[in-house]
């Protein structure tokens, strides 16, 4: 029998010993009426007894575990037994969680806040200009959460103001959300696509634009695919001036490139790379946007090789984002139930419409993708294996496939489908994204003196990867939120606002 006498001096001396919180992790606030409908538990003092743990370091899991919550962090993580002794303030708040699992909040790195609309898409895959990119600041910080993700990067912004006010009510307690590391918006050059973005000039400007975004609040950049070098140079050096990292979804730029000039991290894993793209031309995104180059840079072959030796000299992660690719393979992307609820009408409509048009075409017509997501696979176990930072996210853009919180989850799936063990998963997207970031003493793994930043799923994804899609509760800054009633809120929403 354990007995754990636990003082509430102790506690007050471990939570007024905490640094200074970065500007991500804003100091917790009370939740407001608007977040209290939301919350399941509520305690100084909490016990989450009998629960499996799965810390995020990669370690097996710990069976018939107790991790101990005080004041919004974690103070033990001990076997449970019978009896447990506390003298504190309060009584605690225990959970028999047997049969469950916890394991750290996710950190998602490749998250949005909007959704990309085509105007009058059809069957056949025809819309009308421009692409519009509706804002979803209601339903996309509900969705994180309820899927267990308690820190996110937005990774580029299409309405940044939006983006940073959202992140200032939820840090006040009055909208439920995670954590939001706020990217400024896109750096991106001339020819976009997108008629909500700004088209940078010249050096000057993209150092301008970062400058500006950084004293508004952003913390964080992300270059886009019509960037010149010189643009993405001087966007680097001013970021860095400031103390901050600057990621990219390249094409006019390659990956060495961008390496060597500074970049921190390299969105959609290997995909998007356009080094050996034929007719590549400096500074001008190529016809391929990186396919020809995966197809020909196979995990073995000596081009692969010399890339991933640079990228891990020069510190630069990269971001898997496999669910948004997984799209382009025909019948490789489940139809998830939950997900398509959150769906409006139309927005459900037309990702059928888009699914059916690469599920019904013939084979041939997506070899190259369906080869290009096997090499990206093996590209991205390669990367690690060298010693590289793989950080994890899904990219919920305007594919209904791939949506907030679910994408998450998703994610860390399909890195298990790629060859990772589900515990090596769960470690790029929990652990690895917050050393990214630079948190990792605050979140991303479980250990006592760490942020209560957990998730309590239903099952075992250490056997049973699909479990983690069993989220029951989540807990952030020490406050259980429930899932169930935060997916319910946003039910048929998800494409409206």
């Amino acid at each position: 029998m354990r007995r754990w006498l636990w003082l509430g001096l102790a506690v007050v001396a471990i939570a007024s010993s905490a640094e200074a919180a970065p500007q991500v992790l804003a100091p917790p606030a009370p939740p407001g009426p608007a977040v209290q409908p939301y919350v399941k538990v509520s305690a100084h003092y909490v016990i989450l007894n009998h629960v499996r743990v799965i810390d995020g370091t990669g370690a097996p899991p710990r069976e018939n575990q107790a991790v101990v919550i005080a004041n919004g962090k974690i103070v033990m993580v001990a076997p449970s037994s019978g009896t447990n002794l506390f003298v504190a303030a309060e009584k605690p708040v225990e959970l028999d969680l047997t049969g469950d699992t916890v394991l750290p909040g996710l950190v998602g790195l490749h998250d949005h806040m909007y959704y990309i609309a085509r105007p009058n898409l059809d069957a056949a895959g025809h819309s009308e200009p421009p692409l519009v990119v509706p804002q979803m600041t209601f339903s996309s910080p509900r969705l994180y959460l309820a899927a267990g993700v308690t820190t996110m990067r937005t990774t580029g912004s299409v309405e940044p103001y939006a983006d940073l006010n959202v992140k200032v009510q939820i840090d006040a307690g009055l909208m439920p959300g995670p954590h939001m590391d706020v990217t400024g918006p896109y750096l991106e050059g001339a020819g976009s696509p997108f008629i909500q973005m700004h088209q940078l000039k010249d050096a000057a400007d993209a150092r301008a634009t970062v400058a500006f975004w950084a004293d508004q609040g952003a913390s964080s950049f992300k270059a886009y695919m019509n960037i010149t070098r010189a643009e993405l140079k001087a966007a680097i050096d001013e970021a860095h001036r400031r103390g901050l990292k600057l990621t990219g979804h390249l094409c006019s730029v390659t990956y060495p490139e961008a390496a060597e000039l500074g970049i921190d991290d390299l969105e959609h894993g290997f995909f998007v790379n356009t080094e050996l793209d034929p007719g590549k031309a400096p500074d001008k995104c190529s016809e391929g946007t990186g396919t020809p180059t995966l197809l020909k840079m196979t995990p073995d072959s000596p081009e692969a090789d010399a890339l991933i030796k640079l990228l891990v000299a020069r510190h630069v992660a990269v971001t898997s984002t496999l669910p948004v690719f997984e799209q382009r393979v025909p019948m490789h992307a489940p139809l998830n139930p939950k997900a398509m609820a959150v769906l409006t009408s139309e927005a459900r409509e037309a990702y059928l419409y888009s699914r059916n048009l690469v599920n019904q075409a013939p084979r041939e017509r997506y070899a190259d993708g369906a080869r290009a997501y096997h090499n990206d696979e093996g590209l991205e176990r390669k990367f690690v294996a060298a010693g590289g930072l793989l950080l994890a996210g899904p990219d919920p853009t305007g594919n209904g496939g791939v949506i907030p919180g679910f994408g998450d989850q998703r994610e860390v799936e399909l890195l298990v489908e790629a060859g990772f063990s589900p515990v090596e998963a769960i470690r790029i997207a929990t652990l690895n994204g917050a050393t990214y970031l630079g948190l990792a003493n605050r979140i991303g793994s479980i250990a006592p003196g760490k942020d209560a930043d957990l998730v309590v799923v239903s099952g075992d994804p250490s056997k049973r990867i699909g479990d983690i899609e069993n989220v029951q509760m989540v807990f952030k800054d020490g406050i259980g939120y429930d899932a169930a009633k935060l997916l319910a809120s946003v039910k048929g929403r998800y494409g409206q606002y």
